[in-house]
């Protein structure tokens, strides 16, 4: 099988560029084996069920966000400053790629426990559980919101302060959040403008569930 894992990866490529592009949709074994230039039965060779294949695509989206984090955090001196960092990252990830982010965190398409039967076990290449690529980055936001705030559940906190921020994400792609802000029109088009009014809700969003800044 090692010799064949190429394939494997040009599938996994393929639904990336399909996700990127036209959507969640798109993502039908059938279309990734047609555009992969492979038989349509190819697929299941790799990956049994469609979760399967959907999780090794969200894989790489997870992988992508997480290098954004380090990235973004390593500029940032203190935690709170690195929350507002990896804030910033997570809700400009989905705006530019609204396909994989939506896809990431439809754990109910996806086969999260990543128990994917890919035939490369016994050669010693297990491949990773989904898992393993989305709770990590979860429990950062965990470790550096308990750094900003002594609270008795960080867990909770993490998870609300998240919600907040997909909450962001979602409505400024559907276009609510532009309208209601007045960011929909001429002024408010362009990156940096759209960065600008990002940053003042992610800004309220650690107010509300870490406190105010310090002056």
């Amino acid at each position: 099988m090692e010799q064949d894992s190429p394939l494997r990866e040009r599938l996994i490529d393929v639904g990336v560029d399909l996700v990127l592009t036209e959507g969640t949709t798109a993502l039908g074994l059938r279309e990734i084996a047609r555009r992969a230039g492979v038989s349509h039965g190819a697929p299941r060779r790799y990956f049994p069920t469609h979760h399967s294949l959907l999780s090794a695509i969200a894989r790489r989206g997870f992988a992508e966000l997480g290098g954004r984090f380090a990235a973004a955090t390593a500029r940032a001196s203190s935690p709170r400053e690195q929350v507002r960092a990896l804030g910033c990252a997570y809700v400009g990830y989905a705006l530019e790629h609204r396909g994989m982010f939506e896809l990431m965190f439809r754990h109910d398409l996806l086969d999260s426990e990543g128990q994917e039967d890919t035939g490369q076990e016994d050669a010693g290449q297990r491949q990773p559980k989904l898992r393993e690529s989305t709770l990590p980055l979860f429990h950062l936001l965990v470790g550096l919101v308990s750094r900003c705030r002594a609270t008795a559940d960080p867990e909770v906190t993490a998870a609300a302060l998240w919600a907040n921020l997909h909450g962001v994400a979602q409505l400024w792609a559907w276009g609510s959040l532009p309208l209601v802000l007045g960011a929909d029109g001429p002024e408010g088009e362009g990156e940096e403008a759209r960065a600008a009014v990002v940053g003042r809700l992610v800004d309220a969003a650690l107010d509300a569930h870490l406190g105010a800044a310090p002056a």
